[in-house]
């Protein structure tokens, strides 16, 4: 089985955002969550749950970022 990156969402409070997205890019959101529900055994009923952890993903491991962002607080 693939490991994907995200694990189980967290049971927090949802918020709602209003954002517009490719087809595209929503059904692979929809086939995400539909993978991700196999491997966790949580339910993901709205895909749109997924876009803030994916977000919270990407920058915590975006190295380039992390480094800019370290040169950014220096120069406060």
């Amino acid at each position: 089985m693939v490991k994907l990156k995200l694990g189980p969402l967290p049971d927090d409070k949802p918020v709602k955002v209003s954002v517009e997205l490719p087809a595209k890019l929503h059904r692979d959101l929809v086939v995400y969550a539909e993978i991700l529900g196999r491997q966790s055994g949580q339910t993901v009923e709205d895909p749109a749950r997924l876009i803030v952890p994916m977000l919270e993903r990407f920058i915590a491991t975006d190295r380039g970022f992390a480094k800019a962002r370290r040169s950014v607080s220096q120069d406060r």
